[in-house]
C-alpha cells in the first residue's frame, strides 16, 4: 500500500506540472482560435511523451527498456484520449456544455484511469516479467 501511494503522490506531481502548463496552453491554443478538440489532441500527443520518462523512471522507477512498455504506454494514453475525445464531444458538442469546464473535468478523469493502466498493466509486474523473459 505504501508503494502504491508513493507511486501516486509521485504520479500526481508529474501530472499536476504537466497537465496546469497543458490547459494553461489549451486555453491559450482555443483563445488564439483552435477549435477545443485540435487543441486537446496536439496537447495530449505532447503531454503524452513527455510525461513517459518522468513516469517510467520516477513515478513508477521502471528499470525495463523503453521498447517494451513505450508500446504499452502508447496505448493505455490511446484509450485515455479517445475517451476524453468522445466525451468532449458527447458534453461540448451535444450536450452544449462549455468546453474549458468539461476539460478541466475530463483532465482529472483521465489522470486517474492512466495511473491505473500504468501501475497494473505498462509498468506493472506483467512488463517486468516480459523484460526479464526478452533479455
Amino acid at each position: 500500500m505504501r508503494t502504491t501511494l508513493s507511486q501516486f503522490l509521485r504520479f500526481a506531481i508529474v501530472g499536476v506540472a504537466s497537465n496546469a502548463l497543458g490547459f494553461l496552453w489549451y486555453l491559450l491554443l482555443t483563445w488564439l482560435g483552435l477549435g477545443p478538440k485540435s487543441a486537446m489532441s496536439l496537447l495530449f500527443l505532447i503531454g503524452t511523451l513527455q510525461t513517459f520518462f518522468f513516469n517510467k523512471r520516477w513515478s513508477f522507477q521502471h528499470d525495463g527498456p523503453d521498447r517494451l512498455v513505450l508500446p504499452r504506454y502508447l496505448l493505455a494514453y490511446g484509450v485515455g484520449y479517445l475517451f476524453n475525445l468522445t466525451m468532449l464531444i458527447l458534453l461540448v458538442d451535444y450536450a452544449h456544455y462549455p468546453h474549458a469546464p468539461v476539460q478541466a473535468i475530463m483532465i482529472a478523469t483521465v489522470a486517474v484511469l492512466m495511473f491505473l493502466l500504468q501501475k497494473f498493466w505498462v509498468f506493472g509486474p506483467s512488463s517486468t516479467h516480459s523484460a526479464k523473459v526478452s533479455q
